[in-house]
């Protein structure tokens, strides 16, 4: 067996590279880091081919004094650090000592950097080893770091790099990061002599804006909230806005990016009940807390981070940003229209309502902070003969439907406005203050369901209504054996079905809110997701699926006409109701057309 032995530092600093420097975007994060932890309200970016030939950035930092430039490139050597405690309550974004190390070992490297008291700059020079002595140099106040021909001196870790475009892409990713998690610092990127980005200074909804794209930024909900040393603040875009993949989630804590399994779970499961099939969800969301309370020296890319009490900051994080996407329609934001203008007539999109989705003004008063959900109010047990032809205003509570029926107020008052019109069976037609709201009634009144549903299985108040006249069908075996193994569970929910022989099943009662649903096809979707995943994981961790099941066939079908007395009830339960932006499945359920959006349609004005 070979005896031990010390490794020579040259060696020491390319293992440490392949933890560090994984490709041009690694070197890009770690050189970003180090200017903002210099103070830099400036940096820019220059690269070349996708970073593996070049990578430049200046900034306007403090800059690194001469005598210290030699200890820059020495492993472990660090401005940032001095003890234990420093390392437990760590705010910098590096704190290692061990980044130009690792990258001078594995490139070319010069550093010019000049104090703001100092007569001239000086520079420095590395190339896979040892730095060489400063040499004085002309530089404005603040540094610039080059860094050359990226694994020149290992071929093999080189042909691991992806195409020059994916290798920019990477890079720019980390630009973006870096630009979200500080507004204050204007920055630009430019690749092959193109500019590709150019940020002044701003607040952060400008910021997101820019980045993201004015249309999220316009429709996403305001998250900010404070729990004792915690503080949530940034932007949840809207559950409409889903994306097929997870490139525009950004989460920070204390303002390093991090990917969390902690709060990524919380985020997904503050959408749950809003998400489209497999959409993945866009937010900015910033974490502020206790350094102390959280662990940054977990990876060597310092992008994981461990919690000390992480339940607490899990369920801090759900709740505030799940409140923030639970407006109801009266104070969030609606779907925007696109337009295919007249010729020569330009084009708009459709206007939005509800309050200002801006988290950098807006912090004394977030836009979630709008009127609560109306309590459910416990339907009496009635005997009815469940026909689908039943007066559509007895799906929705007495208050609301007796609401609708009296003088309206003035259309200011009511964010949805008045119906006017029934358009094919499918959409409502409404007139507010704005001009022309579209309701999908299908997916509004599924949402009025499910929220309803759950309300009532949480308060345990669950009102059934018997069927006078008990509906009947053909089941199979296993329907019938279904029904009969499962049958107090079932009552939990507020269903009566029972079997009438080996082949036929009677509905006896339903929920009063599914009274008028095709009863038959309502208790065969009940009974299938019950016979495969089992009632109590129905009741419990498919709690929500299954109450999504039983609203979406309870929801007015299309083709089912309605007065203007039934619209009306079902803008005013969208008003009061959590979530009533999108249904259950993420489909929005309303979009609002300005009056200015329709004049541009007819050219009016012109």
């Amino acid at each position: 067996m070979p005896a031990i032995h010390l490794l020579p530092d040259t060696l020491i600093s390319q293992i440490a590279a392949g933890e560090v420097v994984e490709r041009p975007a690694s070197v890009l994060k770690e050189l970003l880091e180090n200017s903002l932890d210099s103070g830099a309200t400036e940096i820019s970016v220059t690269l070349m081919q996708g970073g593996v030939k070049s990578i430049k950035v200046t900034d306007n930092g403090g800059g690194i004094p001469k005598e210290d430039m030699p200890l820059a490139f020495a492993r472990h050597a660090t401005s940032k650090i001095a003890s234990l405690d420093d390392l437990e309550g760590v705010m910098s974004l590096g704190f290692r000592g061990e980044a130009l190390a690792s990258i001078a070992s594995v490139a070319r490297v010069s550093l010019a950097s000049r104090t703001r008291d100092a007569a001239h700059a000086w520079s420095i020079a590395a190339a896979g080893g040892p730095a060489d002595a400063p040499q004085p140099a002309a530089h404005p106040p603040g540094s610039s770091i080059d860094v050359d021909d990226l694994y020149f001196n290992t071929p093999a870790r080189r042909k691991f790099l992806k195409t020059e475009a994916t290798e920019f892409a990477h890079c720019e990713d980390q630009f973006k990061r870096v630009a979200l998690s500080r507004p204050d610092v204007a920055m630009s990127l430019k690749h092959n002599g193109r500019v590709s980005w150019h940020l002044a200074a701003s607040d952060a909804t400008r910021r997101v804006a820019a980045i993201l794209g004015e249309e999220f930024a316009a429709a996403a909900r305001t998250v900010d909230a404070a729990a004792g040393d915690l503080r949530l603040s940034g932007l949840a875009g809207s559950p409409a806005q889903a994306r097929g993949s997870r490139d525009h989630q950004y989460v920070f804590v204390n303002g390093r990016f991090v990917r969390d399994k902690l709060l990524v779970h919380a985020l997904r499961a503050a959408y749950q009940d809003q998400l489209h099939g497999d959409r993945h969800p866009a937010y900015v969301i910033f974490v502020q807390i206790d350094p102390h309370g959280v662990d940054v020296n977990v990876h060597p890319a310092k992008t994981e981070v461990r919690f000390r009490d992480s339940r607490p900051v899990h369920q801090f994080v759900f709740h505030s940003v799940s409140r923030a996407l639970s407006g109801t329609a009266a104070d969030t934001p609606a779907a925007t229209v696109g337009f295919a203008a007249a010729p020569n007539s330009g084009s708009g999109a459709g206007s939005f309502g509800g309050s200002s989705s801006g988290f950098g003004a807006a912090m004394g008063k977030p836009s979630w902070a709008g009127t609560p959900p109306l309590p459910y109010m416990r339907e009496q047990t009635a005997f009815a003969v469940a026909q689908p032809a039943a007066a559509y205003a007895a799906m929705f509570s007495a208050g609301m439907a007796s609401a609708a029926t009296a003088s309206p107020a003035p259309a200011a008052e009511q964010p949805l406005g008045y119906a006017v019109a029934q358009l094919h069976g499918i959409y409502i037609l409404a007139q507010n203050s704005a001009g022309l709201v579209l309701v999908d009634m299908h997916a509004a009144h599924e949402r009025i369901l499910y929220e309803k549903l759950k309300l009532a299985l949480d308060l345990r108040e669950m009102a059934t209504q018997k069927l006078l006249i008990p509906v009947t069908f053909n089941a199979d075996s296993l329907e019938v054996a279904t029904a009969e193994e499962h049958g107090d569970a079932l009552q939990k929910i507020g269903f009566d079905i029972t079997p009438l022989s080996p082949t036929a099943l009677a509905v006896r009662a339903v929920p009063a809110m599914l009274a008028s649903a095709d009863i038959a096809e309502l208790a065969r979707a009940l009974l299938n997701d019950v016979r495969e995943y089992g009632a109590t994981r129905m009741l419990t961790e498919r709690q929500n699926e299954l109450l999504g099941t039983l609203a979406c066939h309870g929801a007015v079908r299309a083709n089912r006409n309605l007065t203007l007395t039934e619209m009306n009830a079902l803008l005013r339960e969208m008003e009061q109701t959590e979530r009533a932006g999108e249904c259950n499945h993420g489909r929005p359920t309303w979009y609002q057309m300005s009056l200015a959006d329709l004049d541009k349609l007819f050219m009016r004005g012109r």
